[in-house]
């Protein structure tokens, strides 16, 4: 269940190399990176069954829709499974939900799409109209948060909360818990919510308290 990740801006070939590596050993279920490193993601884990997933727009998906497009449709001739597109959190905040709407669902006709709500930004009913969106624009999951989340590792309860209400909002939809997942309790804790996909940058360290 768990994506590993490596979305660090600072992060070098042979880091992308030994992320990939902790993949195949640990039989993750995908590994998710920055647009640059998908095709050298995407030949690593060429023939595993691991899923090479491109993450678009962070931190605020406020980035113009046909740059949007263009990246998502780049990642998948770079040998993306799967995306995971942060929507468009100012829209959402100001009600602009035909545009959330509109935007997501060209998305979603490119790859399999988790759409990144940003829980952290969001209160609960913004939540649920995110996930509402979601489900509607087409999207395999929805997703809490990516890199600057403002929900860290001492607020996972509040995280949990979201799961819940992401659950009820979209049933039928897959989700996704990342930001501040480090140990197994936050693991458990995710799961315990409704999470069926965990993303996080501390999968190894996960797999070997197990062990």
């Amino acid at each position: 269940m768990i994506d590993q990740t490596n979305i660090r801006q600072d992060a070098t070939e042979d880091d992308i190399k030994k992320t990939c590596g902790e993949v195949l050993s640990f039989g993750f279920r995908g590994l998710c990176v920055n647009p640059k490193w998908v095709a050298f993601v995407s030949r690593e884990l060429a023939g595993s069954g691991a899923k090479t997933i491109c993450l678009i727009d962070p931190p605020m998906g406020v980035s113009p829709h046909q740059l949007r497009m263009q990246q998502c449709s780049k990642a998948k001739m770079d040998g993306a499974d799967e995306l995971d597109v942060v929507m468009n959190i100012v829209a959402l905040k100001y009600e602009r939900y035909l545009d959330v709407l509109g935007d997501l669902k060209e998305i979603c006709q490119i790859l399999p799409t988790k759409v990144i709500i940003g829980s952290g930004y969001l209160t609960d009913e913004e939540v649920r109209k995110a996930a509402e969106l979601t489900k509607q624009a087409g999207a395999v999951c929805v997703k809490t948060a990516t890199e600057k989340d403002p929900l860290g590792h001492s607020e996972l309860t509040e995280k949990a909360k979201h799961l819940m209400i992401m659950r009820q909002a979209a049933p039928g939809l897959l989700i996704k818990a990342a930001g501040g997942v480090r140990t197994l309790a936050d693991l458990q804790m995710m799961a315990g919510a409704g999470a069926d996909i965990i993303g996080t940058s501390y999968g190894a360290e996960i797999i070997k308290e197990i062990s």
